[in-house]
C-alpha cells in the first residue's frame, strides 16, 4: 500500500476516537467504499474514514464513528 498522510484534523479526531493508524490502513485496505463528493469514504468495523488519493498517497481527511 503506497503512503498514507493525515492532516491534523484527522490526526485529532483519531486521538479522541482511539483508532490506530494501523485500523485507519485496514480500513483503506479492506473497507467497503463508497464516493462523495470526491472524496472516499471507507467503512470498516465500527468507524468510517475519508480520504483522497493524490498521486502516489492517501490523504485522510477525518476519521468518524458509526452509529
Amino acid at each position: 500500500m503506497d503512503d498514507i498522510r493525515y492532516c491534523a484534523h484527522a490526526r485529532q479526531r483519531m486521538i479522541e476516537r482511539g483508532i490506530s493508524e494501523h485500523e485507519v490502513r485496514k480500513a483503506i485496505k479492506e473497507g467497503s467504499k463508497v464516493r462523495r463528493d470526491g472524496r472516499i469514504v471507507a467503512s470498516y468495523t465500527y468507524f468510517d474514514v475519508v480520504y483522497t488519493v493524490r498521486e502516489k498517497h492517501y490523504y485522510v481527511i477525518t476519521v468518524m464513528l458509526r452509529w
